[in-house]
């Protein structure tokens, strides 16, 4: 007897599920890098440097249910719109995964150091930055462009972070040139965490191009009554 084709709802739907996978992943791995360098806890860094082989192979996986929506069923408009944010959600949460497991490595080399400062700017900035993640793919979800556009807000705060930590190394270089090598980590850390945060405003960007059509990459932050 032949098997019944999946519906192509319940379809895109195994699709949305498996994204949501996806970015708890790369959400618990962000945690865990900054966790680990607040705590100096060299345990937590370990699991955030090993952890991202389940994202990596989830990566795969979308693309492919990706690529088999497109080819059997020829979707239109929204749907096709949805395919294609699926894709471009997938990638940037790899990259997220990415920058997580480099965020665990300049963790650990810093923590063979003394602590240069008491770390306040760049655990904020790990909240900030989880936060944005959490709530672009909410706004997947629920089709949220409202909930999108306070994404694209929240980065302008990132950006201000990365800079007060920039500011405030480099001062501390200057007085001693013993802090150098640290400093530089706690720079690099601060800008993978920056990237993070970028990467959740390309998820959110994608949700309101799926649910409006409209492509705010380039024009400058969306307009909240648009």
């Amino acid at each position: 007897m032949e098997r019944a084709v999946p519906h192509f709802q319940d379809e895109l739907e195994g699709l949305q599920t498996r994204l949501l996978e996806m970015g708890g992943l790369a959400e618990e791995l962000v945690r865990l890098a900054v966790q680990g360098l607040v705590t100096r806890d060299v345990s937590l860094l370990d699991k955030a440097h090993h952890g991202d082989e389940p994202i990596n192979q989830l990566h795969i996986e979308i693309d492919n249910r990706c690529f088999k929506l497109l080819a059997l069923h020829q979707p239109m408009a929204t749907d096709l719109r949805a395919i294609v944010a699926s894709a471009k959600i997938n990638t940037d949460l790899e990259r997220v995964g990415d920058l997580a497991v480099n965020t665990a490595e300049a963790a650990k080399r810093y923590n063979n150091h003394p602590p240069v400062k008491r770390l306040v700017d760049i655990p904020q900035m790990g909240e900030i930055a989880q936060g944005m993640l959490r709530d672009a793919l909410d706004a997947f979800v629920r089709r949220d462009t409202g909930l999108a556009r306070r994404v694209l807000n929240e980065d302008d705060r990132l950006d201000a972070l990365k800079t007060k930590v920039f500011r405030e190394l480099l001062n501390y270089m200057l007085k001693d040139p013993a802090t150098v090598e640290p400093s530089l980590d706690l720079i690099l850390i601060s800008r993978h965490l920056e990237r993070i945060g970028d990467h959740a405003t390309n998820i959110a960007e994608d949700v309101i191009f799926m649910v409006s059509a409209l492509d705010v990459r380039h024009a400058g932050q969306p307009d909240a009554d648009a």
